[in-house]
């Protein structure tokens, strides 16, 4: 086995030399893993077929369904439904020593009644009692409008057919740009916008708006529509309320013929803790599927916590991921709340501010496990499939290689970014701007490690909070949004609006993030219907009407984020080696730096502009401006005149007119 001082990881990160022993454990505990899987399966691809063993299916040889359970501490399960006429006592199941429950039923004696489109369920008589439960690896399930009850529902329809198969995710993983979004808050209607309405009119927006990867949120099924899809139910069925697994497959099959790549946002980091709907003492016990006592039940999100030791517990999670890549050609995966599932305190009032914490007792060793079997399947079954980490903790070698000693993502999100801005609005003038600590904030980030980089996702506008534009702006958004008469407060807005999308996507990272509707300064907070809100859809929508409106200034920020993806597409920034800095001025509070050829300089400063300004720059020549945030179809006053050429002095300098609350962009031509 190799000697902890052979790994990269700690070779390159000199300071984490102290932990050396800790991070060849890792290693040796994920070999160790793995080695056990493939002595059980020959490889983890088979592995993680075990939902083709449990659950409902079609057995041709026998002529008939068969449903089989995992449920080893259930003293009796019964399956019913539709088939017969909900009688929980006619149809026993029977136990293995294993702990799986089966049932067959021949197609003879039940296809006129085990049909597409009935429901099921099971019932579960444990330790605690009968309950109704829906089987664990329903491919759907569906609620009922007037009980509100969610049953699995049979779905034995035609299989799709793709015609995506020439497409590749490899452009998607040399440059992610990444628009984050909600299938059933894209539409601007008062109500749950649809799969087939996210293919037929959002996903052309996306696709001339340049990005070339969507991240889905709330796929997997959740009872709950205003947990924004985080406490899942049923991990095998995509959400019915947006559709059915067609038009899943549909949208992602026209997304791949446009060439985008589509990545879902998996939750492996908890469960709800609903017994009718979800795994939570499924067979009876509290120890099935998550940890047992205490240690199974997350405090800060109400939910339960999975025991990632067990071997069912893996197979269940790792079939759950080979499943969404296999069945609905998913390009892979964002992983929501790693630091949750990495520690036994999942992150909770911790501040990460020593590095004994990425490598104490507190780290749960099994976890980490999981997550290097987890991406090693991933790339296994599809090489060049994307997987991304949400953590806030910095936990060193996340986005490493397992064989590096590290843990095995493509990338990590910044998200220190984000809450960065927000403190910046919230509690500093314009005038207190610190241009060390913005450079700071996002440029400092390991240098091995990919890091999606971006302004505000859905996080930052939850009901609560405000998205970057209704901060900056606020109520001028409802009445001073016309380019027809000036506002103060909303020309600071869409200035710096423009400055901060446009530093953090060429500074912060080697891929990009926005939330939907977020590039053209959607305003106000994100507020699913709930009984606080009298169930109001009003805040759970995309108001695309506001850029269909030339008069209105949403208009000019949705072009500035075009121009500013189309950059990042032609000149690869963010596949680019990281910015170098060429002059950072505190009080002038200007900021240059080159990345990927091009010279990008940001003035910050809220009322002075300069003229003359010297900006070194890296090779002698001409250079000129071949973008800028002032111009008047980006909401700008025109200060600065494209056409000029600007020529190095002996210093190696070139002398710009740098105009207040403005970045341009300048490229060497000859």
């Amino acid at each position: 086995m190799k000697d902890s001082t052979e790994f990269a990881l700690v070779k390159e990160e000199p300071w984490l030399s102290e932990y050396a022993e800790v991070i060849k454990n890792r290693y040796f505990n994920y070999k160790s893993a793995l080695k056990e899987i493939e002595d059980f399966s020959g490889n983890i691809l088979e592995f993680a077929r075990i939902h083709d063993f449990y659950g409902i299916h079609f057995e041709a040889w026998r002529n008939g369904w068969v449903y089989r359970e995992w449920a080893p501490e259930a003293d009796k399960l019964f399956f019913f439904g539709d088939f017969n006429d909900w009688d929980r006592k006619s149809h026993p199941m029977k136990k293995s020593t294993r702990g799986d429950w089966e049932i067959f039923l021949p197609f003879d004696k039940y296809k006129d009644k085990f049909t597409h489109g009935s429901k099921v369920k099971v019932h579960v008589i444990g330790a605690k009692g009968a309950l109704d439960r829906i089987p664990a690896y329903i491919r759907r399930a569906v609620q009922d409008e007037k009980s509100h009850d969610f049953a699995g529902q049979l779905w034995f329809g035609e299989s799709f057919q793709w015609s995506d198969q020439s497409f590749s995710a490899k452009e998607s993983l040399h440059q992610p740009l990444i628009y984050e979004c909600h299938v059933g808050m894209a539409q601007e209607k008062l109500g749950v916008g649809t799969y087939k309405e996210f293919e037929e009119f959002t996903l052309p927006r996306i696709k001339a708006a340049g990005y070339n990867t969507i991240q889905m949120m709330a796929i997997m099924e959740h009872p709950y529509y205003g947990s924004f899809g985080y406490h899942i139910s049923n991990f095998f069925a995509p959400t019915s309320r947006f559709g059915t697994p067609e038009d899943l497959k549909s949208l992602v099959n026209k997304a791949h013929k446009m060439g985008i790549a589509v990545v879902m946002d998996i939750v492996h980091s908890h469960a709800i803790k609903n017994t009718n709907e979800g795994l939570n003492e499924f067979d009876g016990s509290d120890h099935q599927y998550f940890h047992p006592g205490e240690r199974g039940y997350h405090e800060g999100w109400d939910s339960k916590v999975f025991d990632y030791a067990k071997w069912e517990v893996k197979q269940f999670l790792l079939s759950n991921i080979r499943y969404w890549l296999e069945e609905f050609h998913f390009d892979g995966f964002r992983f929501d709340g790693v630091t949750s599932i990495m520690y036994k305190h999942h992150g909770l009032f911790m501040d990460f501010d020593k590095v004994d914490l990425y490598f104490d007792s507190q780290v749960d060793d099994d976890a980490i496990v999981y997550l290097q079997l987890a991406n090693k399947l991933i790339h296994d079954f599809k090489p060049l499939s994307i997987s991304i980490a949400e953590d806030v903790s910095g936990m060193p070698g996340l986005a490493r290689k397992i064989e590096d000693g590290g843990i095995g993502f493509d990338f990590r999100m910044a998200m220190g970014v984000p809450d960065y801005w927000i403190k910046m609005l919230k509690h500093k003038k314009d005038e207190e701007w610190d241009m060390f600590e913005l450079w700071h904030q996002l440029s400092n980030r390991p240098l091995k490690e990919r890091s999606i980089c971006y302004a505000e996702s859905h996080d930052q506008a939850l009901v609560g909070d405000k998205t970057l534009a209704f901060r900056l702006m606020d109520k001028e958004m409802y009445f001073s949004m016309t380019v027809l008469a000036q506002n103060l407060i909303v020309d600071r807005g869409i200035a710096l609006h423009k400055l901060i999308r446009m530093i953090t996507m060429s500074l912060g990272g080697e891929g990009y993030l926005n939330f939907i509707g977020n590039e053209f300064g959607h305003p106000e907070w994100i507020d699913f219907p709930r009984e606080g809100n009298n169930w109001s859809y009003q805040h759970a929508r995309r108001q695309w009407s506001l850029i269909s409106d030339p008069l209105l200034r949403y208009v000019q920020l949705n072009t500035w984020d075009k121009e500013m993806i189309k950059l990042a597409n032609e000149y690869e920034i963010l596949a680019s080696k990281p910015a170098v800095q060429l002059h950072l001025d505190p009080d002038k509070k200007i900021l240059a730096y080159e990345r990927a050829g091009l010279i990008f300089v940001f003035s910050f400063h809220p009322t002075q502009s300069f003229f003359g300004f010297p900006i070194y720059v890296p090779v002698h020549g001409t250079y000129k401006i071949i973008l800028n945030s002032d111009d008047k179809e980006f909401g700008g006053f025109e200060r600065l005149d494209p056409a000029v050429t600007y020529f190095t002095d002996p210093k190696q300098c070139i002398l710009a007119y740098i105009p207040n609350r403005t970045m341009m962009v300048f490229k060497l031509i000859e």
